[in-house]
């Protein structure tokens, strides 16, 4: 049988040792511990925070602040109509067949079909948003356009 769990070891010179500070002044780290004589960052707890200038106005609140963040944004990973060619004609897609192809990131992400492109096959495509041009397309090519929400709703209902 090959190797063993209980016969692996670290190749040789992988391991190094921590450093002990404070051990001595034969050590090289000795009395100071390697932080200099006196002040600030010397002391136990010492040092300042992040951003901190000495007193000085600090950058981030020199700077002007501008614009506004919406909390409530929903973004959409778009995907052309055109780009749904590599599915079999007759195919139901889904948000994760969608991933798996690489068309979008993740299988969870919110999709938006949109119009660029042609279809010419038949597909039920199942997405959170359509354009009104996708739509039109993918209903032109025999198939159709079924929102997510949609699709939750009915099978709650069944």
């Amino acid at each position: 049988m090959g190797l063993r769990l209980h016969e692996l070891k670290a190749p040789a010179g992988s391991g190094k040792n921590r450093k002990r500070k404070g051990r001595g002044t034969a050590t090289g780290q000795g009395k100071t511990a390697g932080r200099g004589m006196n002040g600030q960052n010397s002391r136990s707890g010492g040092g300042t925070r992040i951003g901190f200038e000495g007193g000085q106005m600090p950058l981030y609140r020199r700077i002007p602040k501008r614009g506004f963040t919406n909390k409530w944004r929903v973004e959409y990973e778009p995907v052309n109509v055109g780009s749904l060619d590599v599915f079999d004609d007759g195919a139901e897609i889904s948000k994760a067949m969608l991933a798996d192809k690489g068309l979008v990131r993740k299988a969870t992400s919110n999709v938006k079909i949109l119009g660029e492109g042609d279809l010419n096959k038949k597909l039920t495509v199942t997405a959170d948003r359509f354009s009104k041009t996708a739509a039109e397309k993918i209903e032109a090519a025999g198939g159709s356009a079924v929102l997510a929400e949609a699709k939750a709703a009915n099978a709650k209902e069944n």
